[in-house]
């Protein structure tokens, strides 16, 4: 009677570890950033340290809120989801109000908080993750067998994606969608159902991206850049320049030519191009690998949390994975001229305070389900632990055979009752023949 409110104790005292393999990546792609924003921004403002002073107070800054998530229980978070996604909205809709929202070349992406300015889009990423791994929970039978419960995140989806383009945000309204998208693929959804949607958006954003001429000018320029090197394809003919002049090994930490005031949003947008020039194809490489780590490792802690059956950790995994993974995918690949120009951060390496912060949440967010996916098997061996020991204690009896003669009558008993039994079931009977 003891041993029970023990055990309970000791399951409750257990605690986790957070993944050193997340952990490591993340902090060398936050101390490469740092490096990386001190070398493109030196020529960027009058005082040859502003971005790196701000990009490091928006990181430190960040890292307090991630250490804040690593504290908080996931049952805690998932309990608010509802409210999450009143946040997107509001934060959304916050943009356009006068005095609060922020309009910077005709787009409406920032509200003022006074000492700087927040891309609310940002915030958004993280809230709708946690809020769709919440509803993928909750009706994960469901999403798997009717349409209703299909339908409904990718409706709510499409409400978030229509005040983007109010804004107008196309990249980060792809990006969401394309989230969404994987996370529903990921919670199970029938795949035939998943074609309708799809083969529907598809359209639809075609039509949205070349509805616009400056849109319709990035798709040109992207295709043949050098044809208007001095308008349209400026940005990509530099980006290439740029990690061409790099080669193998770079031509130096702090040697770049074209962040000199060619290259725009150097520090920013563009500043894969800088690494590549800087620190060469080994740079770009040891880049990509730290990328591949971070994601790969998130992905695999997600597939381990749904094998125990904590599914909220595992999608909230998937969804952070499935964010870094494309956004960094789409901002490298546009400095490479593989995708159209869009302005989309290298997550923990571009300056950038609301990209900065909220990478950071969603990287607390990573380290959490880590900890608790390894509190967790820690649990389960402990109760196999004491199962066994309770085994081993008291052995099981085994059960007494009847007696060779008793068995030898039951079994011939049984056999004459079959036998009795299929004769009444198979012998024929026989009319007289008149």
């Amino acid at each position: 009677m003891n041993d029970t409110p023990r055990q309970a104790t000791r399951l409750e005292a257990i605690g986790g570890r957070f993944d050193p393999w997340l952990l490591g990546a993340m902090l060398a792609l936050a101390s490469l950033g740092v490096v990386m924003v001190a070398s493109s921004s030196i020529y960027q403002a009058s005082s040859p340290f502003y971005y790196l002073l701000r990009h490091v107070m928006f990181l430190l800054v960040g890292m307090g809120l991630a250490y804040w998530v690593m504290r908080t229980e996931l049952k805690s978070i998932e309990a608010r989801n509802h409210l999450l996604l009143l946040g997107c909205v509001v934060l959304l809709l916050l943009v356009f109000v006068p005095g609060l929202g922020v309009s910077v070349k005709g787009a409406h992406r920032w509200i003022t908080l006074g000492v700087s300015n927040f891309q609310v889009v940002e915030a958004v990423k993280v809230f709708f993750i946690v809020w769709l791994a919440s509803y993928l929970v909750r009706f994960r039978d469901e999403v798997n067998a009717t349409w209703t419960a299909m339908l409904k995140p990718l409706g709510v989806v499409v409400v978030l994606v229509a005040l983007l383009l109010m804004q107008p945000d196309f990249g980060s309204s792809s990006l969401l969608l394309a989230i969404t998208a994987g996370m529903l693929v990921l919670g199970g959804v029938n795949m035939p159902r998943m074609f309708g949607p799809v083969l529907v958006g598809l359209p639809i954003l075609a039509v949205i991206a070349i509805a616009e001429p400056y849109r319709m000018r990035r798709l040109t320029s992207f295709a043949d850049p050098w044809a208007d090197p001095f308008g349209s394809g400026y940005q990509l003919t530099n980006a290439l320049m740029a990690i061409g002049r790099g080669e193998w090994a770079g031509i130096g930490l702090g040697g770049s030519v074209l962040k000199l005031n060619y290259l725009p949003e150097v520090h920013t947008d563009f500043i894969f191009s800088v690494i590549g020039e800087e620190l060469g194809f080994l740079g770009i490489c040891a880049v990509v690998a730290l990328y591949a780590l971070l994601v790969g490792r998130a992905f695999v802690i997600g597939l381990r949390c749904v094998e125990m059956r904590r599914h909220f950790a595992g999608y909230v995994a998937f969804g952070v994975a499935l964010w870094i993974g494309m956004q960094s995918f789409v901002s490298m690949g546009v400095n490479l001229g593989l995708l159209p120009t869009k302005g989309l951060t290298l997550p923990l390496i571009s300056s950038g305070g609301s990209s900065v912060l909220m990478t950071c949440v969603a990287m607390g967010l990573l380290l959490r389900v880590s900890y608790e996916l390894e509190r967790t098997q820690r649990q389960v061996a402990l109760r196999g632990e004491a199962a066994q020991g309770a085994n081993d204690a008291h052995p099981p009896v085994a059960p007494v055979s009847p007696p060779p003669v008793a068995t030898a009558a039951n079994s011939i008993s049984q056999t004459l009752r079959g036998t009795s039994r299929l004769r009444s079931r198979v012998e024929p009977t026989f009319e007289r023949i008149a």
